[in-house]
């Protein structure tokens, strides 16, 4: 019953997360259902039934009849605050959404791939600020320590180039730490590219950074690159990890690096009975339906070293994470 409800009261937060009803509520400090409704542009009648569930789990008080505020849980998912638990709402629903297809999936065989992300309409828009808010404090408090490269790159203001860039939430956290970096980023859905541009161009970065739609395997520019990111994406191009690592190689500078975040899959499975890695189990599940699979930081390596660059090895986030660096020499 316990793990049930942990299940239903993030459902319940990623409606108010979707709709922006919790960061109503919190910009108008206190609000009727009707007021909500319209500072929102949502049905009354929806909004009312959110409301109840919303008390129910504790998310919001009543503070007069029909009228409500924030709990301090409430706040918590509010998409903006610091530390905020919106990525737990978010990535509660599409590992709903992705359980029921690997259900369906597993009597078949099939493995549709990356399109099973925009089979809901309401996540997609979300995909992007769930890994910026879930992944960018690492970035900024243990990768960009641990890794020397983006600092090489920063000194001779170079080009950045990120492959799956999502909402462009890396790129945006390097330019923010690094003035003379510029970069390009691509990604394979639009939805993902026009957040990425927005949100550059609201930071004040628009022209250093640029966004655009493409096919990583297709990736070409003609201006040899001092840096190129993949984070979280090379499992999902692996079975064409020949033809991705010739154009990593191609496309770096002498002294150019690329660098891979991946999470770190175990070599042994009882690891995967510790807290901290069950949710990579599952998502590794999850991958297969994609028709990808987690891997582990060796593997990277050598595929560097088939093509001629350096690679080093750095762990995160309690070995959980690697990033794999492959540098081009001079």
């Amino acid at each position: 019953m316990h793990r049930a409800q942990g299940a239903v009261s993030l459902n319940i937060a990623y409606i108010g997360v979707a709709n922006g009803l919790l960061a109503a509520v919190d910009r108008l400090t206190h609000a009727s259902v009707s007021e909500l409704a319209e500072a929102t542009g949502t049905d009354p009648g929806y909004v009312e039934r959110w409301c109840d569930a919303a008390y129910a789990f504790e998310y919001l008080e009543e503070i007069e009849s029909g009228v409500f505020r924030l709990t301090e849980l409430g706040r918590a998912f509010i998409p903006d605050g610091t530390g905020t638990l919106m990525p737990f709402a978010v990535q509660a629903v599409l590992s709903a959404h992705m359980a029921e297809r690997a259900s369906g999936l597993m009597r078949t065989g099939e493995r549709p791939g990356e399109s099973v992300l925009a089979e809901r309409e309401t996540i997609l828009p979300w995909f992007g600020p769930m890994l910026e808010y879930q992944f960018g404090p690492l970035l900024d408090q243990q990768v960009l320590e641990q890794v020397p490269v983006f600092r090489d790159v920063d000194a001779k203001g170079g080009l950045a180039v990120d492959l799956g860039c999502g909402n462009g939430w890396y790129l945006r956290r390097l330019a923010r730490r690094f003035s003379n970096l510029r970069g390009i980023g691509m990604d394979g859905f639009e939805e993902n590219v026009n957040q990425a541009t927005r949100l550059a161009e609201s930071e004040g970065f628009g022209n250093r950074l640029k966004f655009a739609v493409g096919d990583l395997n297709h990736f070409h520019i003609e201006e040899p690159v001092d840096l190129i990111a993949m984070n979280r994406a090379l499992h999902h191009v692996w079975d064409q990890k020949e033809n991705v690592f010739r154009i990593l190689r191609e496309h770096l500078k002498p002294g150019g690096a690329a660098v891979i975040w991946e999470p770190n899959w175990p070599a042994n499975r009882n690891e995967l009975r510790s807290p901290e890695r069950r949710g990579m189990a599952f998502q590794n599940l999850t991958e297969h339906v994609q028709g990808n699979h987690f891997l582990r930081p060796e593997e990277i390596a050598e595929q560097f070293r088939n093509v001629g660059l350096h690679p080093e090895v750095y762990f995160i986030a309690d070995g959980r994470d690697a990033v794999v660096t492959g540098t081009l020499p001079d």
